[in-house]
């Protein structure tokens, strides 16, 4: 016995670190790309399942794939619905660790072959430069996985004939409450259900546990994980939150029917082992494993929309609707961190060119102008910050579009300061010589908010410059006009300066509002395209 608990230690010490490296190393090599397929293969919330399924069988992490969600929903790229469907694919796809061991772990000697994968994984890790060092973790891992269930399954084959298992329940409902107790407690000790359904996989391997302890022990590992999400979500965000109430009602449910219907499940595994030629009690167990969860998918993926909206009527949303995108835990992530930024701009953008229209119409009053200017420009110093503490990386694509958001920023700065203007300037926006420069700017800001609230392509941007030139032109012409007329005596001076004022102002807002929407770039995804500006004939 006292060399038996230090071989089950070390197996599920080298499964849990073979496991992290794995998904550490995928994450590396996949970066972006795995990043931007997920938004791409992502639309109604089935095919966001499909999606979440895959990434998680690549990344054999639900948590990574989780994680990632959430960093999606919090910077806009995700509705909630279409999260959910990701973390029900998640659960499905964490399944298939279960598959990696029934067939390879436990039918095949692997742990002698897969020490040369963990010697070729470690040099890459260490000499590799590139994508390559993140392959080497994930082939390290790999390796690491496979020598664990080794020592699990001598272990296991040692303690068969140890333990009084004789005396425990083996059926009914004491050996289902015994089996969820220990599947619970497992994962809340080792913290990763996959790790349970391992052990689970290499006890019913060595006889040392039945098929239906072990599927008990599956399901409680099922609901034991949810413990992991909940601990997550103190403290976190709205969308984190979401997400892991959403997770552990979705667990909780599935492991509830999974229970009730434990020997008609069964029975539907035997069955399925027959038509696909299955054998073998741990192949029955990935089988049941598999079923369950499928069977909790097919409750609730029709269900996502309504389920969605009743989680956010529970978890209301209270943070600031201009930088709601803003979450520091997407700084990890670079390029879904400067999406947050894009989309925060967006909105800050649109809130500012619609109270300058406010004003242009004489829709508002002075009070709320400075109220929305305020809030404008409080935005603004979240924006501002949020981007200092995005990490710098060597992306020349993340580098160019830090530079166009910079942009942005500087010209919402001197666009704000307009939303208020001066007496003089309210005066003179009723003047018969100002008529075509409101036009032209009432055009402008009308093109650039549908635009900026459009996902269509950036074709809208052409007529915002093309007015935004007239404009210039029509303020350089009328200028001199105006000085005409008021060395005609037909204005008093103060009339004419105060024209003058708001010639100026009309100019300089259409060219702040053009220069945004040339510098934003445009919602193609969250690998940022930023779009660089003609010059503007005052440059």
């Amino acid at each position: 016995m006292a060399m038996l608990i230090p071989k089950l230690l070390g197996g599920i010490g080298l499964f849990l670190l073979g496991m992290g490296l794995m998904t550490e190393g995928a994450k590396g090599f996949a970066g972006d790309s795995l990043r931007s397929a997920l938004l791409r293969f992502t639309g109604a919330p089935w095919k966001a399942f499909l999606s979440g399924t895959l990434a998680t069988v690549l990344l054999q992490s639900s948590s990574a794939t989780t994680v990632t969600v959430i960093g999606f929903v919090s910077a806009g790229l995700l509705t909630f619905p279409q999260a959910l469907g990701m973390v029900f694919g998640a659960s499905l796809g964490t399944t298939g660790t279960g598959w990696l061991v029934a067939v390879f772990g436990l039918k095949i000697q692997i742990g002698l072959y897969a020490l040369p994968v963990v010697a070729l994984g470690a040099f890459l890790r260490l000499m590799g430069r590139g994508c390559w060092k993140p392959l080497g973790s994930a082939l390290a891992g790999f390796g690491l996985i496979f020598l664990g269930i080794d020592f699990l399954q001598a272990g296991m084959e040692g303690l068969r004939n140890r333990l009084p298992v004789a005396a425990l329940p083996s059926a009914g409902v004491a050996a289902h409450l015994a089996g969820l107790g220990a599947g619970i407690l497992m994962t809340l000790v080792l913290q990763s259900s996959s790790a349970a359904i391992a052990v689970a996989m290499t006890a019913l391997h060595a006889g040392t546990i039945n098929l239906e302890q072990a599927a008990s022990l599956a399901v409680g590992a099922a609901i034991g994980t949810t413990a992991t999400a909940l601990l997550a979500s103190i403290g976190a965000t709205n969308p984190a939150k979401r997400t892991a109430v959403a997770f552990v009602l979705f667990n909780l449910v599935t492991g509830l029917l999974a229970i009730l219907l434990l020997p008609a499940l069964l029975q539907v595994v035997h069955w399925e082992g027959l038509q696909l030629g299955l054998h073998g009690n741990a192949t029955a167990l990935a089988a049941f494993h598999t079923t369950f969860v499928a069977l909790g998918v097919a409750v609730f993926l029709p269900l996502a929309t309504p389920y969605a909206r009743w989680i956010e009527r529970l978890i209301p949303d209270h943070r600031p609707s201009l930088t709601r995108y803003l979450d520091k835990s997407l700084l990890q992530s670079p390029s879904v961190a400067l999406e947050a930024v894009r989309r925060a701009l967006r909105d800050t953008s649109l809130a500012t060119l619609e109270a300058i229209d406010a004003v242009v119409g004489g829709q508002q009053s002075g009070t709320a102008r400075e109220a929305r200017r305020v809030e404008i420009s409080q935005a603004i110093g979240e924006i501002q910050h949020f981007l200092a503490s995005i990490p710098q990386d060597t992306n020349s694509r993340h580098a160019a579009a830090r530079v166009g958001l910079m942009h942005v920023i500087d010209h919402l700065i001197r666009l704000k300061g307009r939303i208020k203007p001066s007496t003089a300037v309210c005066a003179a926006l009723d003047k018969p010589p100002l008529r075509e420069g409101i036009d032209l700017l009432r055009a402008i800001l009308k093109s650039a908010i549908e635009g900026l609230k459009s996902s269509a392509p950036k074709e809208w941007e052409n007529l915002v410059c093309e007015n935004s030139k007239r404009l210039a032109e029509v303020r350089r012409l009328g200028r001199v006009a105006v000085l005409d007329e008021g060395g005609g005596t037909r204005a008093t001076p103060d009339e004419i300066l105060q024209i003058l004022d708001a010639m100026r102002w009309l100019d300089r807002v259409g060219y702040h509002a053009w220069r945004i929407c040339a510098h934003l770039p445009s919602a193609s995804g969250p690998l940022l395209q930023p779009v660089e500006p003609e010059p503007h004939p005052d440059d």
